[in-house]
């Protein structure tokens, strides 16, 4: 029997798995799926945003939901030492424009496989198909390929994600034993997610095309970028952190051109048209590309003639939606389990010497880095939690 058992291998559950055997703790990892951190190598297919590089104020500033708990956890592992622990791996990295952080080789997969091979080699046992499935008394059950089997440890600490995404782990069942414990935990929505617009039949020539250089707004959120029509409604980095207003049903509305001021929007809608149609009016005054046309005729015909009140629903056009994507197409989750189940330590009160870490608490961010930061950030303090409480013991 290991000393350490940790179940779940994404992220968290790896970086807790360093803490520990980097402390020469005995340690086991558990993964239900064949093999580990499948949710993390699909994120960074596309390139892997590590952190932000942002001051630690601002960069907190991004958690809408959770901050208060998780703030002591990204203080002690804020961007410079995500940055530092992946060039450790012998990755190096840079920050793009936007102050995102990437591996050079814009992938996950090696890093991924440096980690491993660190891991291996300061001893870490690793169980994959291994699927929790409850506790009976302090022993934990798994469903195993060679059958139901049980182990005991001194600490556990739990990284089982959130409920999306479950075709790569992240399938929320963990809830069920949780609650059948007295564990309090929110219900799952949908994060990061992409919005569900009914559009006519005039977008389906769109679909695919990208707004970029655009401002969504949903109560006091703005969010600038760029995201795609597509059949199903509007997808990208700049819808995505507006998911928490969202899917309680905020109005959502678009200024198509936020680099210009509503009066000169008015002064060139102002000027004769000619024999100029409307559409090459904000094509060649406007510079609207033909997909925020399309939008601007969608979602506010009749266009009003004046100049005041077209240049008034240019900057603040609204969007009809039926909300964010289901679950399991969004990226991330909220709700999770709550705070007050756990200790400063993310030990649970109820299970001394069990710990929980990432995406499975009860926490919301965008993507851009602030995923991921949350999710190594609290898996290295429960480790570390969990490796002093083995060293006392």
């Amino acid at each position: 029997m290991p000393r350490a058992l940790i179940i779940g291998g994404g992220p968290a559950g790896l970086m807790a798995a360093d803490a520990l055997v980097s402390a020469g703790i005995d340690t086991t990892l558990c993964e239900a799926k064949p093999s580990l951190a499948r949710k993390f190598l699909m994120a960074g297919k596309s390139g892997l945003n590590l952190t932000r590089m942002q001051d630690i104020e601002t960069f907190l500033n991004h958690y809408s939901h959770g901050r208060e708990k998780l703030e002591p956890m990204l203080r002690a592992f804020p961007p410079d030492a995500i940055k530092a622990w992946a060039e450790g791996l012998g990755q190096d990295t840079f920050t793009g424009s936007t102050l995102r952080l990437f591996p050079k080789v814009m992938k996950a997969s090696p890093l991924l496989r440096a980690w491993l091979a660190r891991l291996d080699g300061m001893g870490l046992a690793v169980n994959t198909r291994w699927r929790w499935t409850g506790w009976d008394g302090v022993a934990h059950h798994f469903d195993t390929p060679d059958g139901p089997t049980a182990l005991e440890a001194d600490v556990t600490i739990f990284a089982l994600g959130g409920g999306s995404w479950a075709r790569l782990g992240s399938d929320g069942a963990w809830t069920i034993p949780f609650a059948e414990q007295g564990l309090p935990v929110a219900p799952f929505s949908p994060s990061n997610a992409g919005l569900i617009v009914p559009w006519s039949a005039h977008m389906t020539r769109h679909f695919g095309a990208p707004l970029k250089n655009v401002r969504f707004q949903s109560e006091a959120h703005t969010s600038r970028g760029e995201a795609v029509i597509s059949k199903r409604g509007l997808e990208g980095g700049a819808i995505y952190p507006l998911t928490p207003a969202l899917r309680e049903g905020a109005a959502l509305y678009v200024d198509l051109c936020p680099d210009i001021d509503a009066q000169t929007l008015i002064n060139r809608l102002s000027k004769p048209r000619g024999k100029q149609s409307l559409s090459n009016v904000l094509r060649k005054s406007l510079k609207l590309n033909p997909a925020a046309q399309a939008l601007l005729m969608e979602c506010g015909r009749p266009l009003p003639p004046e100049p005041a009140a077209l240049a008034t629903l240019v900057k603040h056009l609204p969007v009809p939606h039926q909300g964010p994507r289901p679950i399991d197409e969004a990226i991330s989750t909220a709700g999770g389990l709550k705070w007050d189940a756990l200790t400063v330590d993310l030990m649970l009160k109820s299970h001394p010497g069990t710990y929980c870490a990432g995406e499975m608490l009860d926490w919301d961010a965008p993507t851009g880095g602030y995923l991921l930061s949350a999710c190594l950030a609290t898996g290295l303090w429960a480790g570390q939690a969990a490796a002093k409480a083995c060293l006392r013991a």
